[in-house]
């Protein structure tokens, strides 16, 4: 997340804490003013009975409590309520209340709708087009069945892969999927394929470029990627520009024997609750004669993959 977000969330939370402690001061004025006219009321109605038991009951006594009302009470009630009325403090509370952060996405048609209310599509005719506000921070909510994951997405450095997840959670492209793939030798776990739930998929109907581009030696790719346990992962097949939907979660130091490639590209992160979900995950394994390591002893489901933009 860059610097630049961060310092406006922060100046969001800050604004929300002011707000709310000036509406409490002005409370607190309100009250003490309230209080200060029921005590000047009882004030009033101790001294006048005083001053008739003095004069005995009669009807001109030598005390008036009308005018020793008005002299000494600190503060009718019914002016001072008028003056200390929220609207005369309006002013102040909306120079103090925080802004609301405008949430503005591009508008392109074929873009599926942002709450996915959009019918659920998984084939494609070609790449997803831009639906996201890089400039915007995007979290990944994984519902699962072993418990759930919160990835904050990289829209800074791989901002069109990003846009690619997004875009195809919100078509509902990975509800209802599995997580198919467990290997401990490389401490990953593989989903994101809706027609087979394999790793031969056919994909979403296209592929996305690398983000970045990647050298290439000889038919070798290489790329900048450095794996870390909690990470959220594309997975890929050999050749250049071929991530399309498939990725995979990172739940361990194995996970690092994938640096001598680094063309995975890395566009998320998960919190230590989440990695011990992956974790949870990955301790289900149970090897097969696949060639992918194994799969998690019973079937772990992607229930829904939420976006959470802020």
């Amino acid at each position: 997340m860059s610097t630049e977000k961060r310092a406006r969330q922060k100046f969001n939370r800050a604004s929300r804490i002011a707000a709310a402690q000036a509406a409490e001061a002005k409370a607190r004025s309100r009250r003490r003013v309230i209080r200060l006219g029921a005590l000047a009321a009882v004030v009033v109605v101790v001294l006048a009975g005083f001053a008739w038991l003095v004069n005995g009951g009669d009807d001109e006594p030598e005390f008036d409590p009308v005018s020793t009302a008005t002299t000494t009470e600190p503060a009718a009630p019914e002016p001072d309520s008028t003056t200390t009325e929220p609207a005369t403090t309006e002013p102040d509370s909306t120079t103090t209340a925080p802004q609301p952060v405008e949430i503005s996405e591009p508008s392109d048609p074929n873009c599926p709708a942002p709450d996915k209310s959009s019918p659920r599509t998984l084939d494609f005719a070609g790449p997803q087009p831009m639906c996201i506000n890089p400039a915007h921070s995007y979290t990944a909510v994984f519902d699962t069945s072993e418990g759930e994951i919160i990835i904050d997405l990289d829209t800074e450095n791989t901002p069109n892969t990003t846009n690619n997840f997004v875009t195809l959670a919100r078509w509902g492209y990975y509800d209802g999927t599995t997580l198919f793939r467990t290997d401990p030798s490389i401490d990953i776990i593989q989903g994101g394929s809706p027609h087979t739930n394999t790793a031969s998929d056919p994909g979403p109907g296209y592929t996305i470029p690398d983000e970045p581009t990647f050298s290439d030696e000889g038919g070798v790719l290489t790329g900048p990627y450095r794996y870390l346990p909690g990470q959220l992962v594309m997975a890929r097949s050999a050749g250049p520009d071929s991530s399309g939907a498939q990725f995979f979660f990172t739940t361990g130091p194995n996970t690092a024997l994938l640096d001598s490639q680094g063309t995975y590209i890395v566009f998320g992160q998960t919190d230590q609750a989440g990695l011990g979900v992956m974790q949870d995950i990955i301790g289900l394994h149970q090897p097969d004669d696949s060639g992918l390591g194994g799969r998690p002893s019973h079937p772990v489901t992607v229930n829904s993959v939420t976006i959470l933009v802020s």
